[in-house]
């Protein structure tokens, strides 16, 4: 049987619920035909949603065009939810093995709520602490698998003024729910905008690399020069140069390690560069 993680010949097939332990060999994952995802926009709650599918070939595929087109729905509706954030929790079901994802809009797109009949997470608390994660040598073939991805969504929606909650699905498996104001709850009322005054928000003029460089630390949460250097093929030199021009501008702050992590301000230019 062919596997998302390719050709599982020789390997015994396995059957009904898939446990989510930290030990033991691998657990096979559903056939590739399984790969969809589901994707319900809810204009109000007195009428059906519109539903429409989203499927890919591989679970790198089916994670990009998850994660872009809840990205694209739910900015459609008004919501303001970072494509970061949405990458990160979408990410996430490749520990529930793809099963019955199903990803809901709501609220204007202010609310989205991310559902899968999976294993599901005992340790919900833990769950948002880096470093814990139960992915497999092949789970690591797509996604990093350090336990990032609760911590950096719950952290990046916080900059934000949003909110995540991790639930108990019906019977099994996981729901994840981000909440965020819509851009017109978070203007308020006597902003400088209303008052004829420049915008405090404006993305700063930045190289592709510098992007590039914003990108990487949301996804580690923190960064050095030699990780910049590492990750992006450039000298040690020009990674420093790099960094510091990003903590001049404000997108960055460093601690006492010389490491430095996005600001809020970093993270709505982040945001600004993927709708972009």
């Amino acid at each position: 049987m062919k596997t998302f993680f390719g050709n599982t010949a020789g390997r015994p097939a396995t059957t009904g619920a898939l446990t989510h332990g930290p030990a033991g060999p691998a657990a096979e994952l559903p056939p590739l035909r399984q790969a969809a995802a589901r994707i319900a926009v809810y204009d109000s709650l007195t009428s059906s949603p519109r539903v429409e599918d989203v499927r890919g070939d591989s679970p790198r595929a089916l994670i990009e065009a998850l994660a872009s087109r809840t990205y694209q729905l739910s900015h459609e509706a008004g919501g303001a939810v970072p494509y970061t954030v949405i990458r990160e929790v979408v990410e996430n079901f490749i520990h529930a093995y793809f099963s019955e994802v199903v990803v809901s809009v709501l609220d204007d797109g202010a609310t989205i709520r991310f559902a899968d009949q999976g294993p599901g997470i005992t340790d919900k608390d833990r769950a948002f602490q880096p470093g814990f994660t139960t992915a497999t040598d092949e789970m690591k073939h797509v996604i990093k698998g350090v336990g990032s991805g609760l911590p950096v969504a719950k952290e990046c929606l916080g900059f934000s003024g949003g909110s995540i909650v991790v639930e108990d699905n019906l019977e099994r498996g996981t729901v994840v729910t981000l909440r965020m104001a819509g851009p017109a709850a978070q203007q308020p009322p006597e902003s400088p905008v209303a008052e004829g005054r420049q915008p405090v928000f404006e993305l700063p003029s930045l190289t592709t690399r510098q992007k590039q460089v914003l990108s990487l630390t949301m996804e580690l949460g923190s960064v050095g020069p030699s990780a910049v250097s590492r990750e992006l093929g450039v000298g040690l030199s020009t990674a420093y140069r790099d960094l510091a021009a990003l903590e001049d501008s404000g997108l960055m702050t460093s601690d006492e390690s010389g490491k430095r992590a996005l600001t809020s301000y970093g993270v709505q230019c982040l945001d600004s560069i993927f709708k972009g």
